[in-house]
């Protein structure tokens, strides 16, 4: 299998949830993505490093170590990467507007695109109603998602020795499952509210695992996916159009995929192509 030679220069890169020190994290696809592309300012929307699970169980393999170094090398080349921390690296909240090897770290933080709208960047727990005021309840649904997880990467090892691609199981349970449906609404709206009481034009945030680019209202709402299930990152254009990426299997994939795509004047209120399978 040959690696793309092709570089994809972006003025704005936004990835979240990589899940780093979990099984589940899919950090070789994540390699490929970070060595593939090139950017002005990266914007790590929480959950990089899974705390959470590193607490229970130490699991550190080389290409999550990689992954932290390829950062680091893109901040040496001049790439202003900035942390926002999520729930599952919240540790670093307390560290705040320093800097660790060139990554600033911020609570959240106000990007102006190329043509000068203005989006809030937050990872998104604040808004998750189990994650703030029933810990133990998130608690064990981490590990039910765990679990959900670990039998879709045995399951994919299966499919792949037989031909066929990539399939997430969590993410069609929330496709198909009612209640995980009105969940994702309900946190959508929930972010887009809070970018409206900000007085910004649009918002990017993780947490849910659900890569989505639409309109809700007046609001451009932004989810950046995961690395964990679908392997998506949101990236802004020298223009300032914004689009979600999908890269579950680049070597199989010509020319770069593009799932969605968006502006701020968009209108339409219909939802764009969910990315995560």
């Amino acid at each position: 299998m040959t690696r793309r030679a092709r570089l994809h220069d972006f003025r704005t890169i936004w990835i979240s949830d990589l899940h780093l020190g979990t099984r589940g994290c899919k950090a070789e696809f994540l390699l490929d993505f970070l060595r593939d592309t090139e950017a002005e300012t990266i914007y790590l929307v929480g959950d990089i490093i899974d705390g959470w699970r590193l607490k229970k169980s130490w699991y550190w393999p080389q290409a999550h170590n990689d992954v932290i170094q390829k950062v680091l090398r893109k901040v040496r080349k001049g790439t202003r990467v900035i942390y926002v921390p999520g729930n599952h690296d919240e540790w670093l909240r307390d560290f705040t507007q320093l800097q660790f090897g060139g990554v600033e770290v911020m609570d959240d933080a106000i990007h102006v695109t190329a043509d000068g709208h203005r989006l809030l960047v937050l990872h998104g727990d604040v808004f998750d109603a189990v994650v703030m005021h029933a810990r133990w309840l998130a608690l064990l649904g981490d590990g039910a998602y765990t679990a959900a997880v670990w039998l879709n990467r045995h399951f994919n090892t299966v499919r792949r020795r037989l031909g066929y691609p990539y399939w997430s199981l969590s993410a069609y349970l929330k496709r198909r499952v009612k209640n995980a449906m009105q969940y994702i609404t309900s946190f959508e709206e929930a972010v887009a509210d809070e970018a409206r009481r900000r007085g910004v034009e649009g918002v990017v945030c993780g947490h849910i695992h659900h890569a989505e680019l639409r309109k809700i209202g007046d609001i451009l709402y932004c989810n950046s996916g995961d690395w964990v299930e679908s392997c998506t990152a949101l990236v802004e254009h020298f223009d300032g159009r914004l689009e979600v990426l999908h890269w579950i299997d680049p070597w199989h994939l010509d020319p770069l995929p593009v799932q969605a795509s968006a502006s701020i004047e968009r209108t339409a209120e219909t939802p764009l192509p969910v990315l995560a399978k």
